[in-house]
């Protein structure tokens, strides 16, 4: 490819990846307003979040489905359209915009998940973890601008014009991946074939185990936080300022930890090191969550960096071709996903039941230890698990 092209591919792959959060991080802030406003309780709030998470778990296959049709540079602009179309109608008036337009923005980010690992192996083949740590860092990076943006541009223009934003951003990132969906790309045929191998494998379940519980870690802290931190006595945008930091600090881990951890033959000390961050992160929340929020939210901003990170890479790595890559993340990702969507629903409730964030909190911190588990047991040495699970 020449110099314009290949500059036009990447610039149109970060713009991608920075479309992988806003829509769901840039809602958590403004939580609070959306409830008064609608009149919903906790678990009714909690569930918005939950519909878009549920979305990205029962919606993955469609992907694999799509790119064997079209290709994954097609599959990915088809996701980009769905979600700029799901920002609009989740911010139209009353409860069936709103949920509505969470499962069109839930379907969208399903499909661009589970295509983004694929495109790393099809465009960028010598260099997974370089590319891997850039788009979970552009990932990271659209999840921290949003959440930050979020309440000033709800207290200028209102939640529905804050919420709905995030079209833009989807529109431009579609219009400069045109030309890479334009092109005539072979598409290599999957069939069921590569599902059935993988789904008979222990390893892809380890994967899928760790992917879910270290996604549902995330997604608590994502729906919650700032209402957490409100509940604490801390006014609304430095909430929202906090969830824009622990995100911000995830760019670190998930530009260094892909590279590092894609040299070594087992990921398991970064998967160990970043599940004892995210447990120390979620301490502090709940032992002394006014007394240096910045402090537990850098902590657990670095661990879950790395979790995610470690997440995709391990999808990346445990298959040989950009088809078999697609088929695995989509079967991590949708179950995966799947098993997280409980994670802001049944904290919604404990808090709704239990009238404060102590039981909330245990209970995430009991997903950080079984996240830990099945991250030892997917990141060991990589030669063991390709045995078991490449598709030949």
């Amino acid at each position: 490819m020449r110099r314009p092209g290949w500059l036009l591919l990447i610039a149109g792959f970060v713009l991608a990846a920075l479309n992988l959060r806003p829509a769901l991080a840039g809602l958590s802030p403004l939580l609070g307003e959306i409830m008064d406003d609608l009149a919903l309780g906790p678990a009714a709030g909690g569930a918005i979040t939950t519909v878009m998470v549920v979305c990205l778990g029962l919606l993955g296959p469609v992907a694999p489905v799509l790119s064997t049709r079209f290709g994954l540079d097609r599959a990915l602009l088809v996701g980009l359209a769905v979600l700029a179309a799901g920002a609009v109608l989740r911010s139209s008036d009353g409860l069936f915009g709103l949920y509505g337009g969470a499962v069109l923005v839930g379907t969208a980010i399903a499909i661009m998940n589970v295509v983004m690992p694929g495109l790393v192996k099809q465009h960028f083949p010598t260099k997974i973890g370089l590319f891997t740590g850039l788009y979970v860092s552009c990932l990271v990076t659209g999840a921290a601008t949003a959440s930050a943006i979020a309440v000033p541009l709800a207290d200028q223009y209102g939640w529905r014009i804050a919420a709905g934003s995030t079209a833009l951003l989807a529109v431009l990132a579609a219009l400069v991946w045109i030309p890479q969906a334009a092109r005539p790309v072979p598409v290599a045929p999957t069939g069921p074939r590569p599902f059935r191998r993988l789904l008979r494998s222990r390893v892809t379940w380890y994967v899928t185990l760790f992917m879910g519980f270290q996604s549902m870690s995330f997604y608590i802290m994502l729906a919650w936080l700032p209402t957490i931190f409100q509940d604490a006595g801390l006014p609304a945008d430095q909430a929202g300022y906090l969830l824009s930091l622990t995100n911000l600090m995830q760019i670190a881990a998930t530009l260094s930890v892909p590279i590092l951890a894609g040299r070594v033959r087992s990921q398991a000390p970064h998967v160990t090191a970043a599940a004892v961050l995210t447990v120390a992160g979620y301490l502090g929340v709940l032992l002394a969550p006014a007394t240096l929020p910045w402090l537990w939210m850098s902590i657990l901003g670095v661990g879950q960096g790395a979790s995610i990170a470690l997440a995709l890479l391990i999808i990346t790595l445990r298959a040989p071709d950009p088809a078999s890559v697609t088929a695995l993340s989509a079967i991590a990702q949708s179950c995966g996903y799947l098993l997280a969507a409980l994670g802001p629903f049944v904290i919604g409730l404990l808090n709704q039941l239990t009238g404060g964030w102590t039981w909330p909190l245990v209970a995430g911190l009991g997903v950080c230890v079984i996240q830990l588990v099945f991250g030892l047991i997917a990141g060991r040495p990589v030669e063991t698990a390709r045995a078991e699970a490449t598709i030949r």
